[in-house]
């Protein structure tokens, strides 16, 4: 992490006018001082990682004892944030890296990412509705940022409101990452609108198991229902039937359901490995 020496010369540039557009982390320390040498190398770190996000100032107390006053600094360590030309943040003493961290989070976390935590807890219970409601308001928030947009559609897939679906799929650009996902769920969802019931397509294919359509069909109301490997194992099924049926579409259905369960879901990497083994 590049770090700036300030004093009392220039930290109205470096400090106050930086502040202005991300959180300047000023420690107060000396070599002389080890705990202060320790909080140091732990600062530098840990503000590694959020690099474009916060800038370092480092006083360095035995070459310049004016500027620790003017922030009433009376030991060492101590770390004052300035964020928009005022304390946001002080600690006097040593800090941990769990704290240090918690802090940082707190003070560089955009409203998208503070609201990721409630997003997941929201999807985890099938409270779509609610998904819906905070992806709205973060959009008004930041109107240019697509994958919010993408998240919007693929939730409003799963609460049913395909014609909203829609209209927010419309206005995220082709070649936007992640846009298939929700596009592929809702093809899904369109498709098993004119198909017999779960349970219908599980009784038809235990009575007649060699009948891929209907294992076709089961594979899509499956996912639907987001029974996800239920899906996976029935596309697995017609695959290792037949390569040819339907001009591959075991092995073409398993390659849009990995897309709709999205980048580094544990359950696509399982399957993705059970697909090479079955074709080689």
């Amino acid at each position: 992490m590049q770090s700036v020496n300030v004093s009392m010369e220039n930290f109205q540039t470096e400090v106050v006018d930086a502040s202005q557009n991300l959180p300047v982390v000023v420690l107060f320390w000396a070599e002389q001082v080890p705990q202060s040498v320790q909080v140091k190398n732990l600062v530098e770190q840990v503000l590694a990682d959020y690099q474009g996000k916060a800038a370092l100032a480092l006083s360095d107390v035995a070459q310049d004892q004016t500027l620790a006053p003017r922030l009433q600094v009376q030991g060492l360590p101590s770390i004052r944030i300035i964020h928009k030309g005022a304390v946001a943040e002080q600690v006097d003493g040593p800090i941990d890296e769990t704290q240090l961290r918690t802090i940082m989070d707190g003070l560089t976390q955009s409203s998208v990412e503070a609201m990721q935590g409630d997003l997941d807890q929201l999807m985890a219970t099938g409270d779509f509705a609610g998904a819906a409601a905070i992806l709205q308001q973060s959009i008004q928030e930041e109107p240019n940022n697509q994958l919010l947009r993408v998240e919007l559609a693929d939730v409003l897939v799963r609460k049913a409101d395909l014609d909203d679906a829609r209209t927010v799929l419309a206005s995220i650009p082709d070649g936007t990452d992640g846009r298939s996902r929700p596009q592929n769920r809702l093809e899904f969802v369109e498709e098993a609108a004119g198909m017999d019931s779960l349970d219908s397509l599980l009784a038809m294919v235990e009575s007649n198991p060699t009948d891929l359509e209907a294992r076709y069909a089961l594979a899509v109301v499956q996912l639907v229902a987001e029974e996800y490997e239920s899906s996976l194992l029935t596309c697995l099924h017609i695959l290792r039937e037949d390569r040819e049926f339907r001009d591959d579409i075991g092995r073409l259905t398993m390659i849009r359901i990995f897309d709709v369960l999205g980048k580094g879901n544990e359950l696509a990497t399982k399957y993705r490995r059970k697909l090479f083994n079955a074709l080689h």
